[in-house]
């Protein structure tokens, strides 16, 4: 007999990182109609990138700029959501 579980549970945990994916790609504002404040969400995720890629912590300055990274794109699609709705 074959162990069904461990597909079972390897096939729910796949649908769940899809969902949550599909979910937080779908959160943050589109910034329809604000060229400059896409443009700018772009900029925090692909400087988020580089920071993620840099070696070292820096004395803890890095993982610091990544926070504010971070907290820089979460205020964009803030920005961008309160103004696609009002």
């Amino acid at each position: 007999m074959t162990n069904f579980w461990k597909p079972l549970a390897i096939c729910s945990v796949a649908a769940l990182v899809a969902s949550v994916g599909t979910q937080v790609a779908r959160a943050g504002g589109e910034c329809h109609g604000q060229p400059n404040m896409a443009a700018a969400k772009e900029h925090f995720r692909q400087a988020r990138d580089a920071l993620g890629r840099a070696e070292h912590n820096k004395g803890g300055w890095r993982d610091r700029a990544i926070e504010a990274a971070d907290k820089a794109i979460r205020e964009t699609n803030a920005g961008c959501e309160f103004a696609d709705t009002h």
